[in-house]
C-alpha cells in the first residue's frame, strides 16, 4: 500500500530517504502529519528515546525540518553499526 505524499517537497525527499533506510512511515495523528518508526526498536538504542519521531505537516522551516528527520535516521546507533 502506498502512502500519501507530503505537500512540502523537501520533507517528501527526506521521507523517501527514510523509507530507503528501512524506517516505517505512518501517516496520520492528532497534530502531526505522521510518524516514523525505527526498524530496530531496541532499548539498547539510546533507551528507545529516538525510535519514534513526528513529521509535521506545516513546519516553520521546511529545509530545517527535513534535515532534522534525516539526522534522526543517520544518528541511529544500531543503523550506524549495521552499515
Amino acid at each position: 500500500m502506498t502512502r500519501r505524499s507530503h505537500a512540502r517537497k523537501e520533507i517528501e525527499a527526506a521521507l523517501q530517504y527514510i523509507a530507503a533506510n528501512g524506517w516505517r512511515i505512518e501517516v496520520g495523528g492528532s497534530h502531526a502529519w505522521g510518524k516514523i518508526y525505527c526498524p530496530y526498536n531496541s532499548l539498547a538504542c539510546r533507551c528507545g528515546e529516538f525510535c519514534i519521531s513526528c513529521i509535521w505537516s506545516t513546519p516553520r522551516n521546511d529545509v530545517n525540518h527535513a534535515r532534522q528527520i534525516r539526522r534522526v535516521v543517520d544518528n541511529c546507533v544500531l543503523h550506524v553499526k549495521s552499515q
